[in-house]
């Protein structure tokens, strides 16, 4: 008999088949909505005001909040954070700052805000003003994948190949230190090289980077601005405000970082000492200066040719890269009283020749 009324009900709703889809499918949607609204309500989000898709394009978060990071205990209560992105101002912000400090953790929360409004969500700011995009593209976190073979860098790589091959003006990209898992020199110039590009592409973008030479590609390009974490200094110790800020950062506090993530006092004194012997000797500071020179110099001059002016790193690398360390280098002594103000491009690229003619001999 239990066996008769089961093959029964399965008859009974098997004719209301659809009935019974319809209603769950009805239950889903309220339960979604529900879901959003209350959230919405108890955490203080509002809803967000979207520009339609011939509108010129811009992205304005007023006091923008990370809907999972504000519901954590860290121990310190979440700073909220403005952004204002324009289609014919400001671009793209290049953001730099030290580690630990948030920039990271700004920017997600940026395409969370944007991807939640797109989904019909109430967003985590006191206002917002945006345009519909897309796609949100991003560079975010390091990785690797050892069973094919590919290194972190090598997969970094292959996600700006699929940004940079597929993203529009309408698209919102977020990198996140694009360029770090190789040496400095071929970092930085990749780095400021897809910069470029994406100002071409004319999308609106974040983009963090510890390469501080970087930030000089503001003056070059007018879309492109400088952005960076307020850090506080007392004594040794450092405090992060968390407030994303108008201009670079004045340093990286990476050993300042380091020791707060407990490494032995003498490793601590002895990345300051090293880093200030880099800092006196390291060519890497001349960087911008050399890349803008040698830009100046493709344009006002058609002797140059394709192949030794498209990049002063290309010059170097031929051979070898110029050591950041002292003890390794037969030139810092030279270059330190280079004095590049004084020098016309034409006499600086003569300079940059005659040192690369005597480290290939």
């Amino acid at each position: 008999m239990e066996y008769e009324l089961f093959q029964q009900l399965k008859t009974e709703i098997n004719s209301n088949a659809r009935r019974v889809q319809q209603t769950a499918n009805d239950i889903a949607v309220a339960d979604t909505l529900a879901g959003l609204a209350f959230v919405a309500e108890n955490n203080h989000y509002v809803r967000p005001s979207l520009h339609p898709l011939e509108a010129p394009r811009k992205l304005f978060l007023k006091d923008s909040r990370h809907p999972v990071i504000e519901q954590i205990d860290l121990g310190e209560v979440f700073v909220p954070n403005d952004l204002d992105l324009e289609e014919s101002k400001c671009r793209i912000m290049l953001i730099t700052g030290p580690n630990m400090a948030g920039k990271s953790t700004y920017m997600r929360q940026v395409a969370l805000i944007v991807l939640m409004a797109q989904c019909g969500s109430f967003v985590p700011v006191s206002s917002s003003e945006f345009s519909v995009v897309d796609r949100i593209f991003t560079r975010v976190g390091a990785s690797d994948n050892l069973t094919l073979g590919q290194s972190t860098f090598m997969l970094e790589m292959n996600e700006a190949a699929a940004i940079l091959n597929n993203a529009t003006e309408r698209s919102l990209i977020i990198l996140d230190e694009i360029g770090r898992g190789t040496s400095t020199f071929d970092g930085i110039s990749i780095a400021w090289a897809i910069v470029e590009y994406i100002q071409k592409l004319s999308a609106l973008t974040l983009c963090a980077t510890h390469y501080h030479e970087l930030t000089s590609i503001t003056q070059e390009l007018d879309s492109v601005k400088n952005f960076s974490i307020r850090v506080e200094e007392e004594g040794e110790k450092i405090v992060f405000l968390r407030k994303i800020v108008s201009g670079e950062a004045d340093k990286s506090y990476g050993v300042q970082v380091a020791k707060l993530a407990g490494l032995p006092k003498s490793v601590v004194n002895r990345a300051l000492e090293v880093m200030e012997q880099l800092e006196k000797t390291s060519m890497v500071h001349h960087l911008p200066v050399l890349i803008n020179e040698t830009q100046k110099k493709q344009k006002n001059s058609a002797e140059v040719s394709e192949n030794s002016g498209n990049s002063w790193v290309n010059s170097v690398n031929e051979n070898q890269q110029l050591s950041l360390f002292p003890e390794e280098s037969l030139y810092l002594d030279e270059l330190c009283k280079l004095n590049l103000n004084d020098m016309t491009p034409l006499q600086a690229l003569n300079y940059l020749h005659e040192l690369t003619d005597k480290m290939r001999k």
